[in-house]
């Protein structure tokens, strides 16, 4: 769920392997960093944490990082975002296809494939998923957005999941659209508990 007071409520469920993380979670990442003794660790989630308070400067309210085992041993890793702004087009079809059409003209794909997807709620939603080629960065990553709208009208909604195991994009790519399928704009249960545990990445459990 959203967590600002000033934004339309979101809900939705991430699989097991998900975790969320935020600017507040600064000082636990850095015990943790600190216990490892590696200077290494340390200087990756130093990026890690002022990546997420960049991201909040763009309209992003959530953010989850996921880590999936893979045979014989190692971890597949990704990160997952929410980011809700204003429409400004009032037409919530329009606005979609535009932030669709504005995603998939971005210079950073080599390859990419876009598609509509039918939500339970109706409302208009494009995905777009392929490979980025990111200034910087020496190997490609990939990346699935998916765009919709609220009931109210008034805020967009993209979702992102991004990884560098580009081998497992039809996975993250399946995995992106079962938790667009999960967004509800009411409290579907607010006893429910939440999701625990790990799953590996072929394991889209929602």
């Amino acid at each position: 769920m959203t967590q600002k007071s000033s934004l339309p409520p979101v809900w939705f469920r991430l699989p097991p392997g998900f975790h969320d993380i935020g600017p507040g979670d600064a000082a636990s990442l850095d015990a943790l960093a600190e216990a490892s003794d590696s200077s290494a660790a340390q200087a990756e989630l130093s990026e890690l944490m002022d990546g997420l308070e960049e991201l909040a400067g763009h309209d992003v309210v959530h953010t989850a990082l996921g880590f999936h085992p893979e045979e014989p041993v190692g971890v597949t890793t990704s990160l997952f975002s929410l980011t809700i702004r204003r429409v400004e087009q009032p037409n919530p079809r329009l606005a979609v296809a535009r932030t669709a059409l504005a995603i998939a003209r971005s210079t950073l794909w080599t390859s990419s494939v876009r598609r509509f997807i039918d939500l339970p709620s109706t409302l208009p939603c494009c995905l777009v998923a392929g490979v980025i080629s990111v200034p910087g960065i020496d190997h490609h990553l990939f990346q699935a957005r998916v765009a919709t709208v609220h009931p109210d009208g008034l805020h967009l909604l993209v979702l992102d999941l991004t990884s560098a195991c580009t081998e497992y994009a039809a996975a993250y790519t399946d995995i992106l659209e079962a938790v667009a399928h999960t967004l509800q704009f009411t409290d579907p249960d607010p006893i429910a508990p939440k999701a625990t545990g790990t799953s590996r990445l072929l394991e889209v459990l929602l």
